[in-house]
């Protein structure tokens, strides 16, 4: 049996490189952590590069579980990079907002995994990307090109990597918060005003599938604000300061507002809704078929022009009939530009 085709390896692997970083945030949190956070490593791989000396802090070898505080500088050798693992051409149609030689700007489907894990190895947007013949950087293993994530059933924008450098200087821009990125989601309840959502973020400890609001967590802050507001939910502008796991479904159900549709972190919902509201919350519930959530705003300087760069992404077709439901607007679906329309891009 042949072995299944793969991406081409480069002929010649490039050569050791540094990457600096420096902390912007005043919670700290540990040195493997961050480094797993900042440059899409797995916890073993931040902590090898750690144990082998390739990191220093403020000039200096530190240990894994060092913290770390605002204005500390992280300084990382990183190896050369292995030949990429075999991905199997996975071919499926894949919606380009934007390409160049550097990066590629997708408005990733609903339904599809980022990168290969247990239960996805060979159907997943990085399978999509190969069998396109889209370049990609090394990246982590097994996430080649992939500079940040979004759960398999949460739409919209996301950007790849297609060359190492390139793939540096977006990880470095992420961790320094200049990737500015802005998800619309439909949530139960309304909110009082703009939230800022302060909660350190960690896997649930009797649930390895969930993520939960825990003191001993990594920092994540997320910023929430009311666009629209109907009989028993509101559209809300989500911004993410940080990108933990679940990040926004997790603050938002912590603060009482979980996402429509959610199966995870719903809280009940529309059983959370009293009296005549529960019919349109059960009509909302009903025409919802995954968590109401979107990528819906990308915003970055490009990595090799310099020049800022803003893609938008509009609400996905297969939520427009919960948001009808939501708003009682029959004539909201008949409307290609349903976020344009209720002011979500102002």
């Amino acid at each position: 049996m042949s072995n299944p085709p793969s991406r081409p390896v480069p002929p010649r692997p490039e050569p050791p490189h540094t990457v600096e970083l420096q902390v912007c945030t005043e919670a700290t949190e540990r040195l493997d952590r961050f480094l797993a956070d900042q440059l899409a490593l797995s916890r073993t791989q931040a902590g090898r590069l750690i144990a082998d000396g390739a990191v220093a802090v403020n000039g200096e070898p530190a240990r894994a579980s060092r913290t770390l505080g605002r204005g500390d500088q992280v300084r990382v050798t990183l190896p050369e990079a292995d030949p990429p693992r075999t991905l199997t051409p996975y071919p499926i149609p894949l919606t380009a907002v934007y390409e160049d030689d550097a990066i590629l700007v997708l408005d990733k489907p609903a339904g599809l995994v980022v990168h290969p894990a247990p239960g996805h190895w060979d159907d997943t947007l990085l399978n999509a990307l190969v069998a396109r013949g889209t370049s990609l950087s090394s990246g982590a293993e097994g996430r080649p090109g992939i500079v940040h994530r979004l759960d398999k059933d949460t739409s919209g924008l996301m950007i790849v990597a297609k060359t190492d450098a390139v793939h540096r200087s977006l990880s470095r821009a992420m961790g320094q918060r200049r990737i500015e990125r802005v998800y619309a989601a439909l949530v139960w309840g309304h909110l009082k005003g703009p939230l800022d959502i302060d909660a350190a973020v960690a896997r649930h400890p009797r649930d390895r599938k969930r993520m939960a609001v825990l003191a001993t967590g990594r920092a994540a802050r997320s910023h929430a604000e009311q666009v629209a507001r109907f009989d028993t939910c509101d559209l809300v502008r989500v911004k993410l300061e940080t990108g933990r796991t679940h990040q926004i479904r997790v603050h938002l159900a912590h603060v009482g507002h979980p996402v429509v549709g959610d199966a995870v972190y719903g809280g009940g919902g529309a059983r959370r809704a009293t009296g005549a509201q529960r019919s349109r919350a059960r009509a909302v519930e009903a025409a919802c078929p995954r968590q109401a959530l979107h990528a819906a705003v990308l915003r970055f300087k490009h990595p090799e022009t310099g020049e800022w760069s803003e893609f938008r992404s509009e609400w996905p077709s297969d939520l427009a009939p919960a948001l009808e439901a939501a708003q009682a607007d029959s004539g909201l679906l008949a409307r290609p530009n349903q976020l344009d329309y209720l002011g979500f891009f102002k």
